[in-house]
């Protein structure tokens, strides 16, 4: 079963030892910084779907348990609101949620609702109870996103190719078995003599099968490894071990973590790519932002480039809204830097960009060098700041006195990228249409956006005796380039949702499915110069960005009805369209 805690829990780093003919393998490397020791007063819930569990409280060194008397929606919110998550749904009486063990702490509690701790709340005292375990309380909390990982479904990997199937039935009898794993769990609860309680199960497998990977060193002379995880993950060691064997495996969302870990530390590559690429269905849930910035770190520690660019697109496609999250002053200068790198970075303009850069560094104080602040402030594109915001920048920036230089260089190359025409620009050997200082990002504010809610709209409406199909449509006049000598020069762009055959055959089109997204000009601009690199946004309820696509001859196709298709689910694909047009030099 699972414990968590503030979420999914990421015990990432890797410790090895090894001694005598023995193998250990820990899962706890960095515990103490990842995990911080529970203190008086924490929650958690122990289940195994993260928003759901038995809840449990940290006293005298001890998890336990707490009583359901008395309990209604009023407590289960404190709980939920202590473990971040943005309110409660439910109280789970008399549920099952596993093996408990530890005293009941608590009974008789009674909270206003407004508590920020449930130790706040009024309880008869610590350890005093009438009640046994099966009255133990659980609680659903409500997650930012009900239902994306739908209640912990299972996705099969499979590749066996031609292997047989007797491989798992050898496995699962240990007929023969010659190499033992010793899994061992450290719970969270003191013994009485201070030491942790370990818990302790053995899986007995085949050295044959194991040597395929040298970093189980079942060789010659090496007859067991013990292999030390947390809690969470013990027991997926075996599911792990079997896929060894098979080359298939059911992975649920509370087994990926440990089972990625578990084929990173033993070199299972092809396991590690696919449990990698599940990451990207829960990076939507966590609006706190947590997840998706521990697992960016994850993702860097055991090299696994497919999840950091998952976790990288996901916070540069959703900037905003990290910006605003309790994760946002604590993120790492690399990853700052790094979604910095990006023109895939969603933004309402480049000059709000610097403001959220500017509010970092400032939050950090002295901790942050004078020359990482300059590396991180040279990354903006100054270029790309509207102009208007150009003039008065020496004023309201908070860091112009202590990087005047590179301030007074940038806004020299924006001034000249606003007033120059671009035969003069291509004189100057700094400027090239390559760099990416001249490149536009995706820029949300007006005019070069705007939104389309499609269900919002009947597909048809009645007149009369006769029903008129509802054309689903708006425009947008931009400048024909974000350059300030163009600004009086524009160009109209119609933006529609095709949603069906006959609104494709209206505007003499075939489309090939639906629905559809289409934006295109009403006039074609005559500037050879000037390219637009246009991008198709969907904002999941309105909540956070999930997919990103350009568009091929004015025309973005959707998928729906199958969240594999977008790049984040979607939960019954209920976005909205946002349109965002992209001038830019070529």
């Amino acid at each position: 079963m699972l414990a968590h805690r503030n979420g999914f829990s990421l015990w990432l780093l890797l410790l090895l030892c090894v001694s005598g003919s023995a193998m250990r393998f820990s899962m706890f490397g960095d515990e103490s910084r990842r995990n911080p020791a529970p203190r008086e007063g924490d929650v958690r819930l122990f289940g195994v779907v993260v928003s759901e569990g038995r809840v449990e409280i940290y006293h005298d060194g001890k998890w336990g348990t707490v009583c359901d008397d008395g309990w209604d929606m009023a407590e289960a919110q404190v709980v939920c609101r202590q473990l971040h998550f943005p309110g409660a749904n439910a109280v789970v009486f008399g549920k099952n949620y596993g093996k408990v063990s530890g005293p009941i702490w608590l009974d008789d509690l009674s909270c206003q609702g407004t508590e920020s701790y449930l130790s706040k709340c009024a309880f008869t005292s610590w350890g005093v109870t009438d009640c046994s375990h099966k009255e133990d309380v659980g609680v659903i909390c409500e997650t930012s996103n009900s239902n994306l990982t739908k209640s912990d479904s299972l996705h099969s990997l499979d590749h066996s190719i031609s292997l047989s199937d007797e491989r798992g039935q050898i496995f699962d009898s240990s007929n023969g078995c010659d190499f033992l794993i010793l899994v061992q769990s450290a719970s969270e609860n003191v013994q009485d003599d201070g030491t942790q309680e370990v818990v302790e199960t053995q899986i007995c497998a085949h050295k044959h099968i194991l040597s395929q990977f040298p970093l189980f060193n079942a060789s010659e002379g090496i007859n067991n490894i013990t292999v030390s995880v947390s809690q969470s993950c013990q027991p997926h060691v075996t599911t792990f071990i079997r896929y060894i064997y098979t080359r298939k495996a059911d992975i649920a969302f509370s087994s990926m973590q440990c089972l990625h870990w578990l084929a990173y530390t033993f070199g299972v590559e092809e396991l590690m790519e696919d449990t990698g690429r599940l990451f990207s269905k829960i990076l939507p849930e966590d609006a706190s932002f947590q997840t998706q910035v521990s697992l960016y770190k994850y993702a860097l520690e055991t090299g696994d480039f497919v999840l950091e660019e998952n976790c990288l697109q996901y916070l540069a496609w959703n900037y905003q809204n990290l910006t605003m999250s309790p994760a946002w002053t604590h993120i790492s200068i690399q990853l700052l830097g790094s979604l910095l790198l990006r023109s895939d970075l969603v933004v309402p303009d480049e000059y709000v960009l610097l403001q959220t850069v500017e509010s970092w560094i400032e939050e950090k104080g002295n901790s942050t060098p004078l020359d990482t602040q300059h590396d991180l402030l040279s990354r903006i594109r100054f270029p790309m700041i509207p102009a208007e915001a150009l003039y008065d920048l020496e004023f309201n920036s908070s860091l112009y006195s202590s990087h005047k230089n590179l301030y007074q260089e940038k806004l020299l190359e924006a001034y000249q990228f606003n007033m120059l025409l671009f035969s003069n620009l291509k004189s100057n050997p700094k400027f090239s249409t390559e760099n990416d200082q001249y490149q536009t990002r995706i820029y949300t504010a007006k005019p070069w956006s705007t939104v389309i809610t499609a269900a919002k709209t009947p597909l048809m409406t009645r007149y009369n005796n006769y029903y008129q199909y509802n054309q689903i449509q708006t425009q947008l006049n931009v400048p024909i380039h974000n350059s300030l000598i163009f600004k009086n020069n524009r160009i109209s762009w119609v933006a529609n949702i095709l949603r069906n055959q006959q609104e494709c055959s209206n505007q003499g089109l075939s489309c090939s499915s639906f629905p559809v997204a289409r934006l295109y000009p009403q006039e074609h601009p005559q500037n050879q110069h000037i390219l637009f690199r246009n991008r198709l946004l969907l904002m999941c309820q309105g909540k956070y960005i999930c997919q990103i696509q350009d568009f091929k001859d004015n025309m973005a196709y959707i998928s729906v009805n199958e969240t594999q298709g977008l790049t984040f689910p979607c939960p019954d694909d209920q976005f909205s369209y946002h349109f965002v047009v992209r001038p830019g030099y070529v």
